[in-house]
C-alpha cells in the first residue's frame, strides 16, 4: 500500500519541480524518481568516501599487497 507524503516545497523545489513535470511527468512520478536518484547518489558518495580513505591507509594497503603475493604462489603453472 503507497504511503502518502506531504512536503512544503521553497521556491528552489517548485522550479526543480516545474523542470521534472515540464515533459508531462506526473508530480508523484517526478518525486518517486528523484528521492530514488538521490539515494544513489548518496550511496555512491559514501562508496567514494570509503574507497578513498581505505586508498589512504598505508596499513591496509601493504595487508592487500601481502594477500597478492600470498595468492601469487597459490597460482597454477
Amino acid at each position: 500500500m503507497a504511503e502518502t507524503i506531504t512536503f512544503r516545497p521553497d521556491e528552489d523545489a517548485r522550479r526543480a519541480l516545474a523542470a521534472l513535470t515540464a515533459d508531462g511527468t506526473a508530480v508523484s512520478s517526478a518525486v518517486r524518481s528523484a528521492l530514488i536518484d538521490a539515494a544513489r547518489n548518496a550511496a555512491a558518495q559514501r562508496l567514494r568516501a570509503e574507497a578513498t580513505a581505505l586508498a589512504a591507509d598505508e596499513h591496509d594497503r601493504a595487508e592487500a599487497a601481502q594477500v597478492l603475493r600470498d595468492m601469487e604462489t597459490l597460482r597454477a603453472w
